[in-house]
């Protein structure tokens, strides 16, 4: 499975319309956070992108990572996933549509596809003479990992 519509090449010239739209200055730092995103493909802390981003980038605060992930987001580069009590997790919005299983011990998080359940979403809004036009689900679970330690 194709994990991006867009390539990185395509997300950082709409990132540099979206810096002169919005009047900013070019920033190294945007570019590095969507990358680091893209090449890890997803679900990172903005602690993980700290860490990340401070090896290349010597002077970046995790304040400055909280506030581009802020502006990357308003302006629809990447989703945030909210999995525990531990903050949000960031993907490139850009990717197929695709659902989680997020393990509520170890943290870990699991794409998947379900076909049969996009289908069945789409007959409950028809029943309420509605149209679907998007949403999230969220699987909570006990890992299989996890599972096996607690015997």
């Amino acid at each position: 499975m194709k994990k991006y519509k867009e390539s990185l090449k395509t997300i950082l010239d709409r990132l540099h319309l979206s810096i002169r739209k919005n009047n900013l200055k070019n920033s190294k730092q945007r570019e590095f956070i969507l990358k680091a995103i893209y090449e890890d493909g997803g679900h990172l802390s903005p602690e993980d992108i700290f860490a990340i981003i401070k090896k290349t980038y010597k002077n970046t605060s995790i304040s400055s990572i909280y506030r581009i992930l802020s502006f990357l987001e308003k302006e629809g580069f990447v989703k945030s996933l909210e999995v525990d009590k531990t903050g949000k997790r960031y993907e490139i919005a850009s990717g197929l549509h695709h659902d989680h299983i997020i393990c509520v011990e170890c943290g870990k998080i699991e794409e998947f596809c379900n076909e049969e359940i996009e289908n069945l979403q789409i007959e409950v809004t028809n029943s309420y003479d509605s149209k679907l036009v998007g949403h999230d689900m969220l699987l909570y679970v006990v890992c299989k990992n996890c599972l096996k330690r607690q015997k």
